[in-house]
């Protein structure tokens, strides 16, 4: 197949490419960049000399839909709307991993990103490309909303306790940690060594533009959910740690929480779950398309407090993009993406 990256210099495209590269059912032909127009990307990006000599172009989206069978999209919200018209009546494949195609309501986009855009979503076969959640919607769709990194932790944390209503939906409390990659690779003030070194800093408490990505896909299990969202940066480079506090509405054992989840992810390759008294760590994850997910019990409030890691750049964006093309395309699911997890 070939592939096309658009925005193939941030920290998804660049990770898209490296985990295409040994992909034995794909050719990365197309890739695009607002700042490198016309160098070869290994010269910008040394870890890949030797796997693309691919030269970088300003973005032609009609160039990219000719040339490409699946188009990655790593583009700011917006662009995505163009490439879908385009490939509407084709058998050309969209995973956008930018906002647009998240929402089953576009007036909820609109609002959280602030766009102008006029846009049926009922005219496009898409869906959201949480893969453990969608595979037979996947396989069938040919334009993905690819989840942001957040609620790809949370969500895949949560729902095997909602699908069996065991918690209260109304205010489950949500603290996630992330490494500093999951702020982009453009230069901001915000991300200097000197200011994130040596401190966590919380930002958009409760007003996180993943909110709604998030309440969208919980209450799609019984009742509406309501979540409290506090997103933090720590000084790493990579990673996701959600912690999620949730109320039980019965008083149940660890171990029968450890065994529903067993047996709600048995088919699931990527998702790992934790023995009783085993807690999930972002090194244990890093560098690959795993999610571990862990648990712990307070009896005297009969509070839940479940722990899920990922690796942002990967399970939370690229390895869950390619996954996605990987069930589309009627591929293994694992192909290209059985990365054993670097540590230290």
């Amino acid at each position: 197949m070939k592939i096309g990256i658009l925005g193939a210099t941030g920290y998804t495209g660049m990770e898209i490419i490296r985990i295409l590269a040994k992909h034995p059912n794909a050719e990365v032909v197309y890739l695009t960049s607002k700042n490198f127009d016309s160098q070869i990307i290994s010269d910008i990006n040394p870890h890949l000399y030797g796997y693309s000599e691919v030269i970088l172009e300003n973005l032609d989206i009609k160039k990219a839909v000719s040339m490409c069978d699946v188009i990655f999209s790593t583009l700011p919200s917006g662009y995505s709307f163009e490439i879908a018209n385009l490939i509407q009546g084709t058998q050309k494949k969209l995973i956008d991993l930018g906002s647009d195609f998240r929402f089953d309501d576009f007036e909820v986009y609109k609002k959280w990103y602030k766009v102008d855009n006029e846009i049926n979503y009922e005219l496009y076969n898409r869906v959201y490309g949480l893969t453990e959640l969608y595979r037979e919607e996947v396989q069938k769709a040919q334009i993905i909303g690819n989840p942001g990194c957040y609620p790809t932790s949370i969500i895949l944390g949560l729902i095997p306790v909602l699908k069996n209503k065991l918690i209260d939906t109304k205010n489950i409390i949500i603290d996630s940690k992330s490494g500093i990659s999951g702020a982009g690779h453009e230069p901001k003030f915000a991300n200097l060594f000197s200011e994130c070194n040596e401190n966590v800093k919380p930002y958009n408490v409760n007003k996180h533009r993943h909110i709604p990505e998030i309440e969208q896909e919980l209450s799609k299990y019984g009742s509406e959910t309501h979540v409290i969202f506090t997103p933090q940066m720590v000084p790493m480079t990579r990673g996701i740690l959600s912690t999620m506090y949730c109320q039980l509405t019965n008083e149940i054992d660890i171990k029968d929480i450890y065994d529903l989840y067993s047996e709600y992810y048995n088919n699931d390759y990527f998702i790992r779950i934790l023995k009783p008294g085993l807690y999930p760590t972002t090194k244990s994850v890093y560098g690959s398309n795993f999610c571990h997910i862990g648990f712990e019990l307070d009896k005297k409030s009969n509070m839940l407090i479940i722990m899920s890691v990922i690796d942002n750049l990967v399970k939370g964006a690229s390895g869950q993009a390619v996954q996605n093309m990987n069930v589309m395309l009627g591929l293994s699911e694992n192909k290209g993406l059985d990365l054993v997890p670097v540590f230290p």
